[in-house]
């Protein structure tokens, strides 16, 4: 097989992809690659005349429900639960105090 991906390209790959690569294991990493492209391009020898595109491997269809709100109404069964309320709110611990007053 003669050698389609040069090491200058591999380093300039593994730089794009933040990889480093020495210099002893440039060889390696550029036949490998070359492997791989040559696998591509067997399978870019395949007869597809005549072959329908798929999206999908398998015939099942996604199934969806509609979205629909369900068990909104119950707003005080969430407040019955929650640990403290003030006017039909659920209270939590106040983050970012603005009152001023350095509590």
């Amino acid at each position: 097989m003669t050698e389609k991906i040069s090491e200058d390209q591999v380093k300039h790959v593994a730089e794009l992809a933040k990889l480093k690569i020495n210099d002893d294991q440039l060889p390696y990493f550029t036949t490998q690659l070359d492997k791989i492209i040559g696998l591509f391009e067997t399978l870019s020898e395949v007869d597809t005349e005549g072959v329908e595109p798929t999206s999908s491997v398998t015939d099942q269809v996604n199934v969806m429900r509609d979205d629909v709100a369900e068990n909104w109404h119950q707003q005080q069964a969430l407040l019955d639960n929650a640990p403290d309320t003030q006017d039909g709110y659920i209270r939590v611990p106040t983050i970012i105090d603005e009152s001023g007053d350095n509590n």
